[in-house]
């Protein structure tokens, strides 16, 4: 598309929202955590964040490997991560769970683009971001089998997580 970088600006571009979006999914994990670590959910929530986190720590490296810059948002996806998880699970666990499926709706559509884009010149890169599809994907298949559907409004509100993740998206991509 018009616009959009290419090699390793590409790349750059690529790393900057992996790493910014695993933080704010670790930030969701920990808002929910803070509200549901102790229920009969805790130890799912902690298996979850506990990926995310291996996750992150893995574009963490690639940041400072590759000299990436960092997104400029990470203080606002800090708060704002923990305060959709926290939201979330005050609504309720099947709400907390629902928010589990809207993200990684997102980041399933996000990373299977990314591993398309992505040639031989980048196979560590591409093989990195294939299988921490393959645990998104595991991670929302773990959601709805906990009644992430019995949400109260669940289409309006994955809908709206859905929305506010693209757009997160989209801005660290950028800044």
């Amino acid at each position: 598309m018009p616009g959009e970088p290419a090699g390793e600006a590409l790349i750059h571009s690529m790393i900057r929202v992996n790493q910014a979006g695993e933080y704010g999914a670790a930030r969701i994990y920990a808002g929910q955590l803070a509200v549901l670590g102790d229920g009969a959910d805790g130890p799912v929530l902690r298996e979850m964040a506990e990926q995310e986190q291996k996750h992150l720590d893995t574009f963490n490296r690639m940041i400072v490997e590759r000299q990436v810059r960092p997104t400029v948002m990470t203080p606002v996806w800090h708060v704002a991560g923990f305060a959709l998880g926290a939201a979330t699970a005050l609504m309720g666990r099947e709400a907390a769970m629902a928010c589990t499926v809207a993200v990684e709706e997102v980041i399933d559509e996000h990373y299977a683009d990314q591993a398309a884009r992505l040639d031989d010149s980048e196979a560590e890169l591409k093989k990195t971001v294939e299988e921490f599809r393959a645990d998104e994907l595991a991670h929302k298949d773990t959601a709805l089998a906990r009644n992430a559907e019995a949400a109260p409004a669940y289409p309006l509100l994955t809908r709206a997580i859905r929305d506010i993740s693209r757009t997160a998206i989209w801005i660290s991509k950028r800044v």
